[in-house]
């Protein structure tokens, strides 16, 4: 029986993908990398190095100074130079790890075993593949950057594991032609996530426009008698998100307010799936990722590059740019963040982080809001059901009681409501607003 979620948009074509669902990975190692302090937004943690210190690739530089953060290790062996501070949008100071690579620095990497066939895990036990993830500095690679050891020490009785391969972000190719090549270490890795979770079975879930990965990873698995399924979703946005994927492949709901682990789910983007592979079975903690580079540049290309790589060697790498005016998002075009807007290339200052999954050039238009035509047409492609042109109104009156009646919080922040906003109304942000000042306010117990 399929299943599906409700509401959710169709945003392109496919033509986005085009310019580089077929890009092999490059690898690109540069002379010197930015790590920041700050690998998600609400991880922050503490330098352990100094300038002047020598460090080899892997060496923990970071530790976690508060819940939500994962350790942080050397993606390069050299050199710090500096360390330097900046302030995040919350006025946190944040420290930034320069490190110049030594002059022999490799930047081939030869395959491990596990990356070009299966191999035997029954030496590896739940409590040594977690402690290895949070060793490792193991977190969702999708996008949020939790830790995932975290997940895993849960003491909800899992059932299953639901590998997030959908990529139903517009642009973005980085876990399509990670499945295409490293298909070994990904079931190995997705193998290693359903024994740490005591999972009885695997789902690797697919949007329908990536049948050559499916077919892909369906032969490595063939005849093995795996608890792993390849399911195919439809290609529709935003398939991927948590809520959405266990509607669509286990017809069933997350309740409000809960996370998956209460009906018995844990999911994982699939390139958190390859790097647990690579942390338990090739010794190697995350000190890279695979990166979508496209948009307006001239070379549409996949990278795997080390953290910490400057965002403005990946665009020159990629051929320069095309737009005129540019906009630089971090991420794709729904979910990303923008970090320049109609200045130069050289001003971007922004380095890859272990959440970085694209960077994509737009050229830049302006945006003009007109008055809510009250169409609902954000009500109905809403995949949290909720009313987002009511929410916006309670946000502009500065009503966040009302705001937290109407349930904010449920928002996912896809971004499908100013998609299709025929006043071009920025309901997406206020609603995240929403959203974030609620959880600012249960937190110091004032709602």
């Amino acid at each position: 029986m399929k299943h599906f979620f409700h509401g959710g948009i169709h945003p392109t074509d496919g033509s986005d993908k085009l310019l580089s669902n077929q890009a092999p990975i490059r690898m690109y190692t540069p002379k010197t990398v930015e790590i920041s302090m700050k690998q998600s937004p609400n991880s922050v943690c503490q330098a352990l190095v100094k300038a002047g210190d020598q460090v080899l690739k892997g060496d923990i530089i970071g530790k976690p100074v508060k819940f939500g953060a994962a350790n942080i290790h050397a993606s390069i062996s050299g050199r710090v130079s500096q360390i330097k501070t900046i302030h995040d949008d919350q006025n946190r100071e944040i420290e930034i790890v320069i490190i110049e690579a030594d002059e022999n620095e490799e930047a081939a990497q030869k395959l491990g075993e596990y990356e070009e066939k299966l191999v035997d895990l029954s030496g590896y036990s739940r409590e040594v593949i977690i402690e290895k993830m949070k060793e490792g500095g193991l977190v969702g690679m999708g996008g949020a950057g939790f830790p995932t050891h975290v997940k895993y020490e849960t003491t909800e009785v899992i059932n299953y594991i639901l590998v997030n391969a959908a990529e139903c972000e517009p642009y973005l190719t980085c876990d399509h032609m990670l499945m295409l090549e490293q298909g070994h270490g990904i079931i190995n890795g997705v193998l290693l996530l359903a024994k740490a979770a005591g999972a009885m079975k695997a789902f690797i879930c697919l949007e329908d426009n990536k049948k050559d990965a499916a077919k892909s990873l369906e032969e490595i698995i063939a005849n093995k008698d795996l608890p792993i399924e390849i399911r195919m979703l439809p290609t529709k946005y935003p398939q991927g998100g948590e809520r959405q994927l266990v509607e669509s492949v286990l017809g069933t709901e997350v309740p409000a307010g809960e996370l998956p682990a209460k009906i018995g789910v844990i999911i994982n983007n699939v390139g958190t799936a390859k790097a647990l592979a690579d942390i338990v079975l090739g010794n190697k903690p995350l000190t890279s990722r695979v990166v979508t580079v496209t948009g307006k540049v001239n070379n549409p290309s996949n990278y795997l590059v080390p953290i910490g790589t400057k965002f403005t060697e990946l665009i020159k790498e990629s051929g320069g740019t095309t737009a005129k005016i540019n906009r630089i998002v971090e991420g794709g075009p729904m979910t990303g963040a923008s970090c320049l807007i109609g200045e130069e290339i050289d001003e971007l200052n922004e380095s890859v982080s272990k959440t970085t999954a694209g960077i994509l050039i737009l050229e830049d238009s302006s945006r003009d809001e007109t008055p809510c035509i009250r169409c609902g047409e954000c009500e109905r492609v809403c995949p949290a059901g909720l009313a987002p042109f009511k929410i916006d109104f309670a946000v502009l009156e500065d009503d966040i009681s009302l705001s937290n009646k109407l349930y904010a919080t449920e928002c996912i922040s896809c971004g499908c409501c100013t998609y299709v906003c025929p006043a071009r109304r920025e309901l997406a942000y206020r609603v995240t607003v929403a959203k974030n000042e609620i959880f600012k306010l249960r937190r110091e117990g004032a709602i």
